[in-house]
């Protein structure tokens, strides 16, 4: 269905129902200020600029992307019957706190700007108070700052805070008086509803249902055993351990993706599933991760929530060796995000699958690889010059929320290294329990793609 075919959902005074991303998102509500409205349910990014940063300015062109991005102005909405839908505010003014720092050199400006970074994650900012942005900009000297968005997950996802800091440095420009062109058109997050319900109604979707139904009958979704359980009650919290993966790691797991015409992420899961089998004993893995959810082009600057999970099934027994195991990944993928429909529909087709994760001493481990899509890397945009901050190496004991269990997330960096993170529950986890499970994927993936044809002794099937 093109644009021209489909009817938006409503005005701005409208009940808009929910996509159904928030749908399997707002499925994690207890009817409190938690979960999904949690104050620290976000997403935290950060740029170095180059040059005079003009606050005011700065403010101004915020403003504009929040008038230009309808899902930064939208509140979710409990309906009294139990029914919900989102409701689009008009536009409003967008909340800049500006800093002044000293740093004498690029180190303390490093070190400062890390620790800018850590606090706002650390930080809050309400679902409830719009709009669902917040920057903070801290300047060192005449040309040198640092920004800091944060933005409530309900409303955005990594790809979105990048679209978000790219328009925002054209509105910036433009209101300096620089020649640059119109960030480009992007459709309100609710044509993006209206899409998917017409998707999800045709036939390509009801192929795709059929074809999860077979893929994962039967299936379980990987869990990793609790330090403790969740009826200790303690208090949800989340917190963060980086770390990274060797550059000649990397370019060996790279090397080997380029000979077997697939990506480093398929690679790397590769590596992840071959942990989790050792781990658990069972050769069929169920490793969910995400992909970007956005099926249609014309919704690639459009800002909102679009990670759609996928659960990614392996069958790793008769698997000779990790080229086998990388093989069977690449398989898995092609065909998973081929069919890649809104995981409430996935889920739907194997009511079951995530039953391993409501246990007492069980939680949910999903996996990620980010190539950085939409990367200011030195760019300059008017008078200013952004790159973002991606090497972020301190753990924290708190964060970014994630629901039950463990998120990693590793980062292709351009410097030929990954950067990378766990975020996980720390009230059922210990962060050395966490570094333990890092360790052995370091070994795992290290040996694996020192020696991609060495037995993996996988050639029989093992049940845990």
């Amino acid at each position: 269905m093109g644009a021209e075919d489909r009817k938006p959902v409503g005005t701005s005074a409208d009940r808009i129902p929910l996509s159904c991303n928030q749908e399997f998102l707002y499925g994690y509500d207890r009817g409190d200020d938690e979960g999904p409205f949690g104050p620290r349910f976000h997403i935290v990014h950060g740029w170095w600029l180059r040059g005079k940063a003009h606050p005011d300015t700065l403010r101004k062109a915020l403003d504009d992307v929040v008038a230009r991005h309808e899902a930064l102005r939208t509140v979710v909405v409990r309906g009294a019957s139990g029914e919900w839908h989102q409701e689009v505010r008009p536009p409003m003014r967008a909340r800049l706190e500006v800093r002044e720092a000293s740093a004498a050199d690029d180190g303390a400006r490093e070190r400062a700007a890390q620790a800018l970074l850590t606090e706002v994650e650390s930080g809050t900012i309400s679902a409830h108070r719009l709009p669902l942005i917040k920057a903070t900009l801290v300047r060192f000297d005449e040309e040198h700052a640092v920004l800091a968005l944060i933005v409530h997950h309900s409303a955005a996802d990594g790809w979105s805070v990048r679209r978000i800091v790219r328009d925002l440095a054209l509105c910036y420009a433009a209101r300096r008086g620089h020649a640059v062109p119109e960030p480009p058109p992007a459709p309100p997050y609710r044509d993006f509803v209206a899409w998917q319900r017409a998707f999800t109604a045709g036939d390509d979707a009801a192929r795709a249902r059929a074809f999860w139904r077979e893929r994962l009958a039967g299936a379980r979704i990987v869990s990793v055993p609790t330090d403790r359980p969740k009826s200790a009650g303690l208090p949800e919290s989340t917190a963060v351990y980086r770390f990274t993966l060797d550059a000649p790691v990397v370019s060996r797991a790279a090397e080997l993706a380029r000979s077997m015409r697939c990506t480093p992420f398929m690679v790397l899961m590769g590596a992840f599933a071959l942990m989790i089998q050792r781990t658990t004993g069972s050769t069929d893995t169920v490793v969910p991760t995400f992909s970007p959810g956005r099926l249609q082009d014309e919704f690639r600057h459009t800002v909102g929530p679009f990670l759609n999970l996928l659960p990614l099934r392996t069958e790793l027994a008769g698997c000779r060796s990790f080229r086998d195991v990388v093989s069977r990944v690449r398989a898995t993928c092609l065909a998973a995000y081929s069919h890649d429909i809104p995981f409430v529909h996935i889920l739907a087709q194997e009511p079951e699958l995530m039953r391993p994760v409501t246990e007492d001493d069980r939680a949910a481990c999903v996996f990620q690889v980010f190539p950085f899509p939409f990367v200011l890397d030195g760019e300059e945009i008017g008078d200013l010059v952004f790159t973002e901050i991606r090497r972020r190496l301190d753990s924290q004991p708190v964060g970014s929320d994630v629901p039950n269990g463990a998120l990693w997330t590793l980062n292709l960096d351009p410097a030929g290294d990954v950067v990378a993170g766990v975020q996980y529950n720390s009230n059922l986890y210990d962060m050395s329990s966490v570094a333990g499970m890092v360790e052995e994927y370091r070994a795992v993936l290290g040996e694996a793609v020192a020696a991609p044809d060495a037995p993996v002794g996988l050639d029989e099937p093992r049940t845990s």
